[in-house]
């Protein structure tokens, strides 16, 4: 079986190494999870290791079948139970775990799709200017990630406002152009800029800030 690890290298199993245990009385259990069967529950940690046990070797083949590779399908079966882990859940039933992690499932394997046609579609813009220098690795990172979170904050804008944000920065329209091909107002359009401009702000500021534990 492969140890989880979080995404800075710690294995998840000893994430909670020195944490004093006691009886995890009145939470709800999934099946699987150690607690269930008298044993004493660490807080966050035997119920977590529960769920991995009963569910890793499960959801890894479910993501083969999607995928059609073992590789990328442990990789998303990692991902899925460290979102799990510093996201904790508890589950009434063998058949809930498996439901959650079928949906976080899902959204990792688009998001994989996604994030493989921008970089597709990145390398053949760059293949067709030769001239162009040839980024380093460390550039290519730098520049795919970025493209990445251009791709993800666009996707998260409403339509008209997504259309009126790209046709302003990316092919340079002002705001009566942008006006008429949309169909709305001027002031409509600032709006819709406005509304864009916010949520860049706001989407930065989320990233920097620590993501809170349920």
């Amino acid at each position: 079986m492969i140890t989880p690890t979080t995404p800075t290298g710690t294995s998840i199993m000893n994430r909670q190494v020195g944490a004093r245990p006691r009886a995890d009385e009145g939470q709800p259990r999934c099946i699987g999870d150690a607690s269930a069967a008298g044993d004493v529950a660490v807080p966050g940690t035997v119920p977590f290791v529960g769920l991995y046990e009963a569910h890793h070797s499960w959801l890894v083949g479910l993501l083969r079948r999607r995928l059609g590779n073992a590789c990328d399908a442990a990789d998303l079966a990692q991902d899925a139970f460290v979102r799990l882990l510093l996201r904790p859940r508890h589950f009434d039933s063998h058949e809930g775990a498996r439901a959650y992690l079928s949906v976080v499932a899902k959204g990792l394997c688009i998001d994989l799709w996604r994030r493989r046609e921008i970089e597709r579609t990145w390398l053949e813009v760059l293949a067709a200017h030769s001239d162009a220098v040839e980024p380093s690795a460390e550039e290519r990172a730098i520049i795919l990630e970025a493209l990445f979170e251009i791709d993800a904050m666009l996707r998260s804008l409403p339509d008209k406002v997504r259309n009126a944000f790209i046709m302003a920065q990316i092919h340079g329209m002002n705001y009566r152009e942008i006006a008429a091909e949309l169909g709305v107002s001027d002031r409509m359009v600032k709006r819709y800029m406005a509304q864009a401009m916010l949520h860049c702000v706001l989407l930065d500021a989320n990233r920097a800030s620590p993501a809170p534990v349920d």
